[in-house]
């Protein structure tokens, strides 16, 4: 029977057919190797479209040339050799009716110039952008006659390679910095007028629809009000898309508002965590109506009612939800099949995001399959032959995740948590009102564990001998960590841990030094609460930049929220030594580059280090146990079943995950417990 879901009616997007209302906009999850899109980066996108997406888009952005360096794992589209690999993906998505197509740009002046090549990278006018700080060449009319060929060079290989369509991207890049009065100062044929800026562009759709032809899709991600002083704005915006859509040569627009040359602006686009949810689909909905002309749209639309809405309501023809399908590749098919209320929650964590800049690859805080597709199930499909009895302790993220894969694997599973309720540390993140909706990962998890038929026992702080007593096949310790606050050479007992002060225990109060040697959300969370109290803080740490194990978006936020306040930011400074002077407290802060010293007298000292591992009990357990608690890392790392026994006499397997293993974050706890159980 057809689906009377506005998400699951067909569009018709000139001769595409695409077979519902949800896509995967453009993003690069930096997943290339030398700048190819080979077998992960395939899998990944195939996952996505076996589950029914109607339209993936590959690249955030492709390059069109070779002085647009790689900035975050770019497809390499100016290479002759990327053909075969993006026919394999082409391929791959077609196998089930999804459509597919790419981003190309030029990066223009997003992007720097020591790497790759070292060749100069240009903009219209030589004006810095400070998110890359690369100091770029003026571009002169040689560079833009030889990129507009890489523009139709790299349309007709991805043509060739058997791709649907093409997307050029026009905001932050080449393309707009060519239409924007903020990084477009010209004052010859390229600059001034609007006919002028948008010669560029005129050239580019020109060059590549000689190439292409007119079947071939073409569209433009492009900014429609830049909201910012001397950038394009709401009615230019308008008037740029009206053009656009009078050349004939454009078949969609997937309509961006705002700018993205800062951390801070980029953040306004993608918004994360605490922020509005859909901040831009009512403008997005204001440009379908004004040019009525098919229209895209993606930005924080990570549930599926917003989406529906969106739909429904006509404000666009297609939807995009990136982020949700990292989260959960399998939206359409879940909805298909009437199961809205198992698709795994996108957070708002953009750990995906930030990660691509910190470390080189996308990955989704609670889902470790996105981008493991090679090793790692994004549902559990089969049943153990021979169902176990499986007995973990500690409900957290990683005990969750265990339960939850242990359980639909068909074993037998029993938690036991010390506290009232599941959630470990996401209960104590969660205390802060902008970092709620992480309580997502834990809500699914209880949901799905729930309907599997796990058995919870709460409010039972389990021994050995309790455990024991289950005679379990299997035993997994997930009990986590507590603050680690033995750092200082002499002192540590004057110090408050930062989760004192982020679950509300302590009260900041005076003259506050939090001293973060953690480098990710709990110091900076700790540092909001504390300058919000009034209290007058100094937030000192020996990195020689803020909080370097959070991404730029992540960051954000927690800078509004602290600049406006008094606060004293002091880096590369270790603290050494505490001791009580009165009623207050002497620190003594030394350095890593010199031996000097320095001195501050507080009320309180606030640290955060990471955790310890609570791990008594395993260690009580390890004897009984058939493979003394070794893990087979070779067959962790491959996927594969873990088959040690070094203690044959032993009655049980013995494993701990997550935090009480050592400090990390939930990532690694979730990707813990996955690897481990899922071949149980």
């Amino acid at each position: 029977m057809a689906s009377s879901d506005p998400l699951l009616q067909p569009f018709q997007l000139k001769h595409l057919k695409l077979r519902n209302r949800l896509m995967i906009t453009s993003h690069e999850p930096a997943y290339t190797e030398d700048g190819m899109p080979k077998q992960r980066y395939r899998l990944y996108h195939e996952a996505r479209a076996k589950a029914g997406v109607a339209m993936t888009m590959t690249a955030g952005s492709a390059l069109v040339s070779r002085d647009s360096p790689p900035a975050f794992g770019n497809i390499l589209a100016y290479k002759d050799e990327v053909l075969p690999w993006m026919r394999e993906l082409a391929d791959a998505c077609h196998q089930y009716d999804t459509k597919i197509m790419i981003q190309l740009t030029h990066l223009g002046r997003r992007a720097h110039w020591n790497h790759s090549d070292w060749l100069p990278t240009v903009s219209p006018s030589g004006i810095r952008e400070p998110a890359h700080r690369a100091f770029p060449k003026t571009i002169e009319a040689w560079d833009i006659e030889r990129i507009v060929e890489d523009y139709a060079d790299a349309a007709e290989r991805m043509q060739a390679s058997g791709l649907d369509g093409i997307e050029l991207q026009c905001y932050g890049h080449l393309i707009d910095q060519f239409w924007s009065p903020a990084t477009n100062h010209r004052e010859d044929e390229w600059g001034g007028s609007l006919d002028n800026r948008l010669r560029f562009t005129h050239l580019v759709l020109d060059a590549i629809r000689k190439r292409v032809g007119d079947e071939f899709i073409v569209g433009l991600r492009m900014v429609a009000d830049e909201q910012i002083e001397n950038g394009i704005t709401r009615k230019e915006g308008v008037e740029i898309a009206h053009r656009m859509i009078r050349t004939g040569q454009v078949d969609f627009l997937n309509i961006i508002r705002g700018h993205i040359d800062t951390d801070a602006a980029l953040t306004d686009i993608i918004p994360v965590q605490g922020m509005a949810a859909s901040p831009h689909l009512d403008f997005a909905g204001e440009i379908k109506a004004e040019v009525n002309f098919p229209v895209f749209h993606a930005a924080k639309i990570a549930d599926i009612a917003t989406a529906r809405h969106a739909i429904a309501s006509g404000k666009l023809d297609m939807v995009g939800m990136t982020r949700a399908h990292i989260a959960d590749p399998l939206i359409v098919q879940k909805l298909m099949q009437g199961r809205e209320q198992d698709i795994r929650p996108c957070v708002g964590a953009t750990y995906c995001l930030d990660r691509i800049y910190l470390a080189g690859e996308a990955l989704c805080i609670h889902n470790p399959a996105s981008g493991r597709e090679a090793t790692m199930p994004h549902q559990i499909e089969t049943k153990a032959e021979h169902p176990r009895k499986l007995v973990v302790v500690g409900a957290g993220p990683a005990g969750l995740e265990a339960a939850r894969i242990g359980a639909q694997r068909g074993h037998q599973v029993i938690v036991f948590e010390a506290t009232p309720k599941p959630g470990g540390q996401v209960l104590l993140l969660t205390q802060s009102q902008r970092r709620r909706e992480l309580i997502g990962i834990i809500d699914w998890r209880v949901a799905q564990c729930e309907a599997a038929g796990v058995e919870f026992r709460f409010n039972t702080y389990a021994e050995a001998d309790e455990v024991l007593a289950e005679n379990a096949d299997v035993v997994i310790i997930a009990t986590g960590g507590l603050p680690d606050r033995n750092l200082l050479q002499s002192g540590n007992e004057l110090s408050i841990s930062s989760w004192e002060i982020i679950s509300g225990d302590v009260k900041p109060a005076g003259d506050v030094m939090l001293y973060d040697d953690g480098a990710d959300h709990p110091g900076m969370q700790a540092a909001e609460i504390i300058a919000k109290s009034g209290a007058n803080l100094e937030y000192v740490t020996p990195e020689r930049q803020i909080s370097p194990d959070m991404g730029g978006t992540n960051l954000t936020p927690y800078m509004r929220s602290l600049l406006p306040h008094d606060i004293r930011f002091t880096l590369c400074r270790r603290a050494l030594r505490a001791k009580r002077q009165g009623d207050r407290i002497k620190v003594v802060l030394g350095s890593d580059y010199g031996d000097f010293e320095s001195e501050r007298v507080v009320d309180q000292l606030i640290v955060e280090h990471g955790t310890i591992p609570v791990d008594e009990l395993y260690y009580q357990l390890k004897p009984g146990s058939s493979n003394l608690g070794e893990v087979d890392h070779e067959a962790l790392i491959q996927g594969t079943k873990q088959t040690i026994t070094s203690n044959p006499d032993g009655k049980f397997q013995l494993f701990r995950i997550g935090d009480a293993v050592a400090s990390r974050n939930i990532h690694a706890a979730i990707y813990d417990a996955l690897r481990l159980v899922k071949d149980l």
